[in-house]
């Protein structure tokens, strides 16, 4: 039932974005090395990931609107769910003429620093190639779902103006998003409201208070971070809707603009927000009050 819902739902609203572009995001030497090697595995949501790309949908050159979204999959840091909350979600976003950057990350496999890397990179690729695309480069956010969502809140809550010493033109450009949207996101890495599959797999299964502070993304939040739209669902068995929560009510306490949008039903996943059709509107609000429409 809920396939022919999504079915519907993508016919009804969205246009299916045509990809323009697939590149490396580090043409070069990526910093760090996870360990992973060999083949990727899988084909919808994939694993064995040792090399980030970026998959560019962008609208056409005379309805484009100047905003980009580089969108984050998740996967619980074991995979990467590039179908679903990948090109379904450029999908959406180009039928609003907003260009989707959808990035493949390479997978931690316990070194913390890697999604984030790959992460800050994309934003970074994005404002970089921002005048060939057709964009804002004050007009670029990132939409992160479950562990995506938590890389998204990542790099939402920690973000730098650039090494202007750099050798690497991208590397000299600032990575802060200027908005950030996170649906039924990993939010935490405290214990009692964290998705363990996702912290041990991102932090390892010894970690250190240390990183676990340090990746609680709730107490990251300062006067510098860009707005935020949540979304969650109360009865989600997977990811706990207090992490939203809790970002949200931080965000509150730095007066820094929020919505959250918190459905009574819907689970985890895509089902989370075609279940519940009235987020749309609320979206598309927030978005126009971002200047992105």
């Amino acid at each position: 039932m809920i396939k022919s819902i999504f079915a519907v739902f993508i016919t009804i609203i969205v246009l299916n974005a045509t990809e323009i572009k697939k590149m490396e995001l580090w043409p070069y030497k990526a910093p760090y090395d996870n360990g992973l090697s060999g083949p990727e595995k899988g084909s919808g949501c994939i694993g064995n990931i040792s090399k980030s790309t970026l998959t560019i949908y962008l609208p056409d050159k005379e309805k484009a609107t100047g905003a980009a979204v580089v969108v984050i999959p998740g996967g619980g840091y074991g995979v990467v769910c590039m179908e679903t909350e990948g090109k379904k979600i450029a999908d959406i976003l180009i039928s609003k003429d907003i260009a989707a950057i959808v990035l493949k990350y390479r997978l931690p496999n316990g070194y913390h620093k890697i999604p984030s890397a790959d992460a800050r990179r994309a934003i970074r690729t994005t404002r970089y190639n921002a005048p060939k695309w057709y964009i804002n480069p004050n007009k670029i956010g990132v939409w992160g779902f479950s562990a995506g969502g938590h890389l998204a809140s990542t790099v939402t809550t920690v973000f730098d103006s650039g090494n202007a010493n750099s050798k690497d033109p991208i590397e000299q450009i600032g990575s802060r998003p200027d908005f950030s949207i996170l649906f039924y996101a990993v939010i935490s890495m405290k214990k009692e409201i964290t998705h363990m599959g996702t912290r041990n797999n991102l932090l390892g299964k010894d970690t250190t208070n240390t990183l676990i502070e340090q990746y609680s993304n709730e107490n990251r939040i300062n006067g510098n971070t860009p707005p935020v739209f949540l979304l969650h669902c109360s009865d989600d068995p997977i990811v706990q809707p207090e992490n939203s929560v809790r970002f949200y009510q931080n965000l509150f306490k730095y007066d820094i603009t929020a919505e959250l949008l918190l459905f009574e039903i819907g689970g985890h996943g895509p089902d989370a927000f075609i279940g519940n059709p009235g987020w749309q509107a609320v979206f598309i609000q927030w978005l126009k009050r971002r200047g992105c429409l």
